[in-house]
């Protein structure tokens, strides 16, 4: 038994925020139908590493326990097939500019009238309105244009995109799976779905901590740091006398005289010295710089001996090769699933877990229009002869 067993999800999006949503969903026992065009399919093929079976290694990750249907939109039998698909549908999820699903005569209006209970995610670069609603975007632009990527980067230095990653993607899918349980649970007292809409850019602004509220009452407007953090210290990456990095996280005054024991510079945390937030942060390169000489003095497996001893948040800064050694995402973080086409393959694990109802992968990224015909078939009770004629007419 999977948490959302018996829910029948849409995945019309291409690349990875809208369909990202529908890997989560799908991981809980949704069944999730992605419609993709019958010649490339989905963009998000070839995004990544390409790997023998000739999809990337994104597209194999995260279109995980996904069913691939192939219909050609630009035929009109095409489109009457995605109709007959959204009648059966609890979930569409697209996220085309706005305006696509509407020139296809699909928007919110006839989705309604063709399953007045079927919930609508879109997601865009900017929202379904505002002036900037019909601008192209991908995560870089989302992080730009919410402020993310001015905050990252040395201070005075180019502004960067953190860890090279599409955070704006992944957060917004997450996002839109927050929307779609909230509109399913709603829909119990209602009857009816609803139009779900979602920004890329809103779902990283969000994020932000105080820097709006800051803005607005001060006129404070955060620079970028580095790998501090604006109001607490030290709470930054040290390297150590090995050349691996640490991070250590002090939050508040106690949890720096714990780690001015460590130190064995215990007077660091006196009243007249460094032990008040607020002397601290006024002397943010002495603090930085005195634990930076300690760190520096010790080999990393030292310092995160002697702060957790002390109580000290701390961890070595990982890359994926220490990711794979360690035991605790041996234990937990990642999965290796056998794949029919290019054999076992490690990829993240499904979060969060679940005690009764644990979501799992049954399958990776499968090959374009595997499932045709058992969706065309099982689901709208297409003869095999007519199945056979729709892919010759270049239909699916």
């Amino acid at each position: 038994m999977h948490a959302l067993q018996g829910v029948r999800v849409l995945d019309l999006g291409t690349y990875l925020a809208g369909p990202f949503c529908a890997t989560v969903l799908g991981e809980f026992g949704a069944d999730i139908i992605k419609v993709e065009r019958p010649d490339t399919g989905d963009n998000l093929r070839r995004f990544g590493t390409e790997t023998d079976c000739g999809d990337t290694l994104v597209w194999l990750s995260e279109s995980r326990n996904k069913r691939s249907v192939t219909l050609n939109l630009a035929d009109p039998r095409g489109l009457e097939l995605l109709r007959e698909l959204i009648t059966t549908a609890d979930v569409v999820i697209e996220n085309f500019r706005p305006g696509v699903l509407e020139r296809w005569g699909l928007g919110p209006e006839a989705i309604q009238e063709l399953n007045p209970r079927a919930i609508l995610l879109r997601v865009s670069a900017y929202g379904q309105s505002g002036p900037n609603r019909d601008l192209p975007g991908f995560a870089r632009i989302a992080h730009a244009f919410s402020g993310l990527a001015y905050l990252a980067g040395e201070p005075g230095g180019t502004p960067v995109t953190p860890g090279s990653t599409s955070l704006a993607d992944y957060m917004t899918g997450l996002y839109g799976v927050i929307g779609v349980l909230m509109a399913l649970r709603a829909r119990e007292s209602t009857g009816r779905g609803q139009v779900v809409d979602l920004a890329l850019y809103e779902t990283i602004f969000r994020a932000l901590d105080e820097i709006a509220p800051a803005y607005q009452q001060f006129g404070f407007v955060r620079e970028r740091m580095g790998a501090d953090t604006v109001n607490v210290l030290p709470h930054s990456h040290y390297r150590a006398k090995d050349d691996r990095w640490v991070a250590i996280a002090c939050s508040n005054d106690d949890m720096f005289a714990r780690l001015t024991r460590a130190m064995e510079r215990p007077e660091l945390a006196d009243a007249d010295q460094l032990g008040p937030k607020a002397n601290r942060l006024a002397a943010r390169d002495l603090v930085n710089a005195l634990v930076g000489e300690w760190v520096g003095s010790l080999p990393c497996e030292e310092v995160l001996a002697r702060c957790r001893a002390a109580q000290v948040p701390a961890g070595q800064l990982y890359s994926i090769a220490d990711i794979f050694d360690d035991p605790q995402y041996r234990h937990r973080e990642t999965i290796t699933v056998e794949d029919s086409r290019i054999g076992p393959l490690a990829v993240p694990n499904v979060i969060p877990a679940l005690s009764d109802t644990p979501g799992e992968i049954r399958w990776l990224g499968p090959e374009l229009g595997a499932h045709t015909d058992d969706v065309l078939g099982d689901l709208l009770k297409r003869a095999p002869e007519e199945i056979a004629r729709l892919r010759a007419d270049g239909v699916i």
